[in-house]
């Protein structure tokens, strides 16, 4: 058997001890309160013969891109699917990456410069945060959800003689929440700040055609540059950064995971594409998720769980049970009697601040949600 360093061995035997040690598992056939796919369209049969039909139609029978999208891999379906999606977000232009990942990285360890600052919320996603250290600003958090600690913030630190750029999340993905979107986007505009916005898990759940919760509040023109990514609610792979034109340019000159990287295969860029053109016709999914949303929140006041609960009006709905051993405890209680939620422990979430993270689907009945809140209520 070959050596492995100390250092390491010692870190993942501390992982156990905490009970915080991570593993593989095979997927389980129980009933999902667990995964991203918020309509359902990982599995739907429709857009995946819409993909086949794109690929069709545009004679790419391959099953590789080739190369980087500056090199080879820049297939057609690129600009199709870019098209709609800057139509469809109404933005002046998109960028596809090949994953919310990439495009977080690409964008903060691109964009802010030497010189320039960057506030974001504390709870923003890891993605944010490892570019954000990438990048040359610096950069400082503000307290979740909270305009006056922002300005607070800027109020003790200056750019020197560069710009300040604003990150948050439209739907944050660990508590479900949503910042005072119109104050800051008003807030920023008012200063000269540049305002960026995660929308990965408001994308195919908010709108009237699932457009995000910007567009729902018609904030999108306020706001310099919106990542939606494509592996929740659109049951696929990938993200795009949406802006202006100049900054997609800069970004093809300059975000290094954009750059350095093999493109996405055709078979993939016409499965976002077909998931897109879909969303139109998914209106009774997009209201059954809203319905199930709503009847959610009526059972947790009924079996008074209020106060273990995050505020929420999105599909992530948050238990919070303190300590790694006990929200495991109550995971596995919750998976014997059929049921797929998967325990959120520390370190992803602050000690303390362990929970269930359980995802609401178009496809969930009321009555699974009602034995699922019945469970709990006997349990915590």
């Amino acid at each position: 058997m070959s050596r492995f360093p100390s250092k390491l061995a010692h870190r993942l035997e501390s992982r156990k001890e905490h009970s915080s040690f991570r593993a593989l598992i095979k997927k389980q056939d129980l009933i999902d309160f667990s995964s991203n796919d918020y309509l359902g369209f990982s599995y739907s049969e429709e857009i995946f013969r819409k993909a086949a039909e794109i690929l069709k139609q545009n004679n790419l029978v391959q099953n590789g891109a080739t190369g980087s999208r500056l090199l080879s891999g820049n297939h057609l379906l690129y600009e199709l699917a870019e098209d709609f999606l800057k139509k469809f977000h109404h933005a002046e232009a998109a960028l596809i990456f090949n994953s919310g990942y990439d495009a977080n990285i690409g964008f903060f360890s691109a964009v802010p410069q030497r010189g320039d600052v960057i506030f974001y919320d504390e709870l923003v996603h890891a993605s944010i945060r490892d570019g954000i250290k990438m990048s040359n600003a610096r950069s400082f958090n503000f307290r979740h959800n909270d305009l006056e600690s922002l300005k607070a913030r800027l109020k003790k630190v200056k750019p020197d003689n560069g710009e300040i750029y604003i990150v948050t999340e439209s739907i944050f993905s660990m508590d479900g929440d949503a910042p005072n979107l119109a104050a800051l986007a008003e807030f920023s505009s008012e200063n000269n700040l540049f305002l960026i916005v995660d929308e990965a898990h408001s994308t195919g759940v908010f709108g009237e055609n699932g457009e995000g919760l910007l567009q729902q509040m018609a904030l999108e023109e306020q706001i310099f540059a919106r990542i939606h990514t494509f592996g929740k609610a659109m049951g696929c792979h990938g993200a795009a950064i949406l802006g202006s034109r100049k900054l997609k340019d800069y970004l093809v000159n300059f975000a290094r995971s954009f750059i350095f990287t093999t493109a996405l295969p055709p078979h993939t860029v016409a499965t976002i594409l077909a998931a897109y053109q879909y969303l139109d016709e998914a209106k009774l999914q997009l209201k059954q998720l809203k319905g199930n949303i709503k009847f959610f929140k009526e059972q947790v006041k009924k079996h008074n769980l209020e106060t273990s609960f995050i505020a929420s009006d999105s599909a992530i709905q948050s238990c919070v049970i303190p300590g790694n051993a006990e929200v495991k405890a109550a995971s596995e209680k919750l998976q014997q009697e059929g049921f797929f939620i998967k325990p959120i422990m520390f370190p992803t979430v602050p000690e303390g601040k362990e929970r269930l993270r359980i995802c609401l689907h178009s496809f969930n009945s009321e009555e699974e949600i009602e034995k699922v809140l019945e469970i709990l209520s006997n349990t915590i």
